[in-house]
């Protein structure tokens, strides 16, 4: 008769399997869901500090609260002057919006360009229309497309606005299915198993179902903000993480199930025993990473940290719980057709393993030279990577209308019509810092707002001894030349005695935006490094080699910026990088690049103290190197698949990370970490008791 603690072996699986399957059925569809408390505002993520975001709460004293304007274009077919008559019934047209939902105060009056052959008017919007955008936009189409003779287009933040909708409409199923097929046809040519891949999907899942349900519920009581980007890159972070976590003790229980001819739960103890360290030391190293960016000003980078350390809690959470209950209930045949194996005879591991440890072993030196270099190559062109923003024709990689409405305007208005720079002041001092406005390079003219709400129809509105400028730009609002031009407004206004001005707007804020983003990598990188730095020291009981490890993956990360440079430039045709996508490339990098290499490491060190240093490196690489490899290979390719979005944002995350993770697993990881450790020999453990341990390792020689 069985005994109680093997009858407890086995119905502790069988429970653990009923409660995911319950978490799974439950709350799974909230992975579909997060859209509904998602946000794609992007006034909402502003700089906490900034000048601009200031001005908006400055604002809203003149009880003109903060609107998104939507600019309205037309022209005449094959480019013909446009009449006095159509002008008429232009601003006949602006005029039937008043009042319509969603629509703010009165449309402007269709003003003329310059050359003539244009005219444009503005109509403010709420901002926080969400669902609601495209009906009203709809609305300023049809009415504007009353105008006889004229082509329509609708530009400006709100029409940006809507194609960001419509880039991430349907992200919830679109980018989870590319994801999960992916992964799973890796699996299966990697693996060739039958119910493995399917097992390790479904604990993804899972998972991410998990994840899902805890950002909703925080995100529907305001604890946390969630946009488009923060949703795709949670999915694809927690089917990466969930996956190599599940790689990690997958392999590892089939090693163990050889060991123990057989037998489940003894098999299963010693995987648990022997992969939680390294799993859950993985997993910390990701979390705190990600919580990091709470030292971020930018809200959304904010929003990523939490949102993201939960979804890898759950990750790991299902690898150790739901992974282990159906392993050890499935046996042998989770591996079907393959049979279970131990890695630790005639030293295990794939022959490609041991070929690359054999060159490991026979020249150190030579082999963490060469990698080094070829490193340091790469990392020579990371300055290039021009991190200043996206260029507004460039924030879609396809065609999109707003962009080519934007290209319209452009053409026949100066750049910043329609979306002013806007200057906050005290009313005694409004004649002096409306002429330092208009005086400086790259402002196309400075007025007054007045009671109607419009620059120069009146007396200006004075509100608490404070009066509104609004500063036409000479310039596109999103160029660096307009950027530039805020700086220098700044400092003009900023001069005037008394004045106590305040710069903002559009413009302002992607200038705040972008300082802001370099601040951030400033204070975080460090930050990211100590704590790893912490995690690694105490999970290898040394101080030179976490020191080591953390000095590789940031050079690996800094090569990756170098390729990404050039690619971004002479393949992709970028002309700029968006400010936030250096940090969010560093955190996932670095924590992510740690991961393998404490994968690798906590398996050399286990083989060391049983087989000495030197043979430790060679079955730990060996051992490893597949699983490692394979679990890389997937967590590139889930991120190459934020390509499917179309946004230069999540393009360029997609490459940076799928091209870095690679490098990491098959230059850092394979090659140039025990190259390293295999050079220095029981030193690279200082000051741990490997590195005082008798016998004949010791560095090469």
């Amino acid at each position: 008769m069985p005994s109680p603690t093997r009858w407890a072996g086995r119905l502790l699986p069988l429970v653990l399997l009923v409660v995911w399957l319950a978490v799974g059925g439950g709350l799974g569809p909230y992975a579909g869901k997060l859209g509904e408390v998602a946000t794609n505002d992007q006034a909402a993520f502003l700089p906490r500090s900034a000048e601009s975001t200031r001005v908006i709460e400055a604002q809203r004293a003149f009880r003109q609260d903060e609107t998104l304007p939507a600019l309205v274009v037309w022209t005449a077919p094959g480019g013909g002057p446009i009449d006095a008559g159509q002008r008429s019934a232009a601003t006949r047209a602006l005029a039937t919006l008043t009042g319509v939902p969603g629509v703010v105060g009165t449309p402007s009056p269709a003003l003329p360009s310059e050359d003539g052959e244009a005219l444009r008017g503005v109509v403010q919007l709420r901002p926080d229309l969400g669902e609601e955008l495209a009906p009203t936009l709809g609305a300023i189409d049809r009415a504007a497309s009353t105008v006889p003779g004229t082509t329509v287009w609708l530009a400006g933040p709100a029409a940006t606005q809507a194609d960001l909708s419509d880039a991430f409409a349907g992200i919830d199923g679109l980018l989870l299915a590319v994801a999960l097929v992916t992964v799973l046809l890796i699996l299966l040519l990697v693996y060739r198993s039958v119910l493995l891949p399917l097992v390790i999907i479904l604990g993804a899942v899972f998972s991410l179902g998990l994840a899902c349900a805890v950002v909703y519920v925080l995100a529907d009581h305001d604890v946390l903000r969630v946009d488009g980007q923060v949703q795709g890159i949670l999915s694809i972070l927690v089917i990466g993480a969930a996956t190599d976590y599940a790689l990690l003790l997958a392999v590892r229980y089939r090693e163990e199930l050889a060991r123990h001819a057989g037998d489940r739960v003894p098999a299963m103890r010693a995987a648990l025993r022997q992969s939680v360290g390294p799993i859950t030391a993985s997993a910390a190293t990701v979390a705190l990473g990600l919580l990091a960016l709470l030292f971020s000003d930018l809200t959304n980078n904010r929003a990523l940290g939490p949102v993201g350390a939960i979804g890898i809690v759950c990750a790991v959470l299902s690898a150790l719980t739901f992974l282990p209950a159906v392993l050890v209930l499935l046996g042998r045949a989770a591996y079907w057709p393959a049979k279970p194996r131990s890695s630790e005879s005639e030293g295990g591991g794939h022959g490609v393993w041991r070929r690359v440890a054999a060159l490991v072993d026979r020249a150190p030196r030579k082999v963490w030279a060469a990698t080094l270099a070829g490193l340091l190559a790469c990392a020579a062109f990371a300055p290039a990577l021009d991190s200043r923003g996206v260029p507004l024709d460039e924030i879609f990689v396809n065609d999109a209308p707003s962009v080519a409405a934007q290209q319209t305007l452009g053409r026949h208005f100066p750049g910043g019509a329609g979306n002013p720079a806007v200057v906050i002041a005290e009313a005694g001092a409004l004649a002096e810092v409306t002429s330092a406005a208009a005086g400086v390079e790259g402002v196309d003219s400075a007025t007054a707002v007045t009671a109607s709400g419009r620059p120069g129809a009146g007396a200006p509105l004075v509100v608490d001894g404070r009066v509104r400028v609004d500063v036409t730009l000479a310039d596109a609002a999103d160029s660096d030349a307009a950027k530039d031009t805020v700086a220098r407004l700044r400092t003009a206004v900023h001069a005037v005695p008394g004045a106590e001005a305040l710069v903002g707007g559009y413009t302002a804020q992607r200038y705040d935006t972008q300082r802001t983003a370099e601040r951030d990598r400033m204070l975080i990188v460090p930050v990211v490094l100590a704590i790893i730095l912490v995690i690694l020291v105490g999970l290898l009981r040394s101080l030179l080699l976490p020191l080591l490890l953390v000095a590789t993956v940031a050079l690996n990360f800094v090569a990756t910026l170098g390729v990404s440079a050039l690619v971004f430039e002479h393949v992709f045709g970028f002309t700029g990088t968006d400010s936030s996508v250096p940090l969010y490339g560093f955190v996932f990098l670095v924590a992510l690049g740690v991961d393998y290499n404490i994968f690798l490491m906590s398996r050399v060190r286990e083989e060391s103290l049983r087989h000495g240093v030197r043979e430790g490196v060679l079955r730990g690489l060996t051992a490893t190197g597949g699983v490692i490899t394979s679990a890389g290979v997937v967590l590139a390719a889930t991120f190459a698949a934020l390509g499917v979005i179309p946004l230069a944002f999540l393009v360029q995350i997609a490459f940076i990370v799928a091209f870095g993770v690679l490098l990491d697993t098959l230059v850092v990881r394979s090659l140039l970490v025990p190259a390293l450790v295999r050079d220095l020999g029981r030193t690279a453990w200082w000051p741990g008791a490997l590195s005082r341990r008798s016998g004949p390792d010791s560095p090469a020689a």
